[in-house]
C-alpha cells in the first residue's frame, strides 16, 4: 500500500479545478487496486447557497462526481501519468446501483473509497462508497473509461 497524495499531486493527476475539484487529498492506494481518498465539506462551497439554503445539504450528484474523481485519480496513478502531458483522459461513463443512505452536510468529511473490480481494455468498473464518522453515505458502481487525445 502506497502513501498519500497531497493536493499538489492532485492536481498533477485531474483535469478538475475549482469550483468542481472534490478531493482534497488521498490517504492511500494500491495502483490499480484500490484508493481512500478525502473531501472536506465546507459551508463556503457554491452549491450550499442554493441546495438548501434553510438546511445546507451536499447534492448526491456531487458525491457520486468526488467518487468518480477518485476513481479517475487510481486510473492515472496506476498509468502513472500526469494528466499535463499525457495523451489521454479518463472518463465516466457509467453508474449502477447507487444508493443514498445518509445526508452529507458542511463540517462533514467525506471519505471516498474506490474499489477496481473489473479492468476489460480501457474500461474499468469500481466498486465504490462514501462514508462519513464511519457510517456510509452512498454507495455505487462506477465505470471510466480512458480516451486516446491524439486519435
Amino acid at each position: 500500500m502506497e502513501q498519500g497524495m497531497d493536493i499538489q499531486e492532485i492536481l498533477k493527476r485531474l483535469p478538475h479545478r475549482y469550483p468542481f475539484l472534490l478531493v482534497d487529498k488521498i490517504v492511500s492506494y494500491v495502483a490499480g487496486e484500490s484508493l481512500v481518498a478525502v473531501k472536506n465539506v465546507t459551508f463556503n462551497e457554491p452549491f450550499f447557497t442554493g441546495h438548501f439554503p434553510e438546511r445546507p445539504v451536499m447534492p448526491g450528484v456531487l458525491i457520486l462526481e468526488s467518487l468518480a474523481q477518485a476513481c479517475g485519480l487510481l486510473n492515472f496513478k496506476t498509468y502513472d501519468v500526469d494528466v499535463k502531458t499525457s495523451n489521454f483522459l479518463f472518463y465516466l461513463v457509467g453508474l449502477e446501483e447507487v444508493r443514498f443512505k445518509r445526508i452529507v452536510e458542511p463540517g462533514d468529511q467525506l471519505f471516498l473509497h474506490v474499489k477496481n473490480m473489473r479492468k476489460k481494455r480501457d474500461l474499468w468498473m469500481f466498486s465504490t462508497h462514501a462514508e462519513v464518522n464511519g457510517e456510509v453515505a452512498c454507495t455505487a458502481e462506477i465505470y471510466t473509461i480512458r480516451k486516446d487525445l491524439s486519435a
